[in-house]
């Protein structure tokens, strides 16, 4: 079993005072409705969300959990901050040089007196370059 497996989880579980690690592998995520849900659909009805099988090769085992809606409330998403074609500062350290050449890639500009690249929202948005925007840059937002 590869420790690489982005599909595994690992857990660990105590057997009085020693403590092995064991590795579950998913190898099955169904939706409500498919073979193998049908009891569970009826117990949870709309409140289930998937059904997953998970194996542990060590003891052997075939583990099935299920993901349930256990609340619903009504939620506003926040205003968007930016039109797309606002200038916002994004910082950007000096060792990070794809980011800066993703930076002059959207025709980005360097100010040296703040250190900060200016950046058209709609160009970032979505990107790693997202992610360095200075918020505390606007006070006024």
């Amino acid at each position: 079993m590869d420790r690489g497996d982005s599909r595994s989880c690992r857990i660990s579980r105590q057997w009085s005072t020693d403590i092995r690690e064991v590795q579950l592998i998913t190898r099955l995520k169904l939706k409500p409705g498919q073979k193998g849900t049908k009891k569970l659909l009826a117990e949870h009805g709309d409140a289930l969300v998937c059904v997953r099988y998970r194996y542990d090769e060590a003891s052997r085992t075939r583990t099935k959990t299920v993901e349930l809606v256990v609340e619903k409330t009504a939620w506003n998403p926040p205003a968007r901050k930016f039109a797309d074609d606002d200038l916002v500062p994004v910082r950007i350290g000096y060792a990070e040089k794809s980011l800066i050449a993703s930076a002059k890639a959207v025709k980005g500009r360097w100010n040296p007196d703040v250190k900060l690249w200016f950046i058209r929202y709609g160009k970032i948005k979505g990107t790693a370059l997202g992610k360095h925007i200075v918020l505390d840059a606007f006070p006024d937002k």
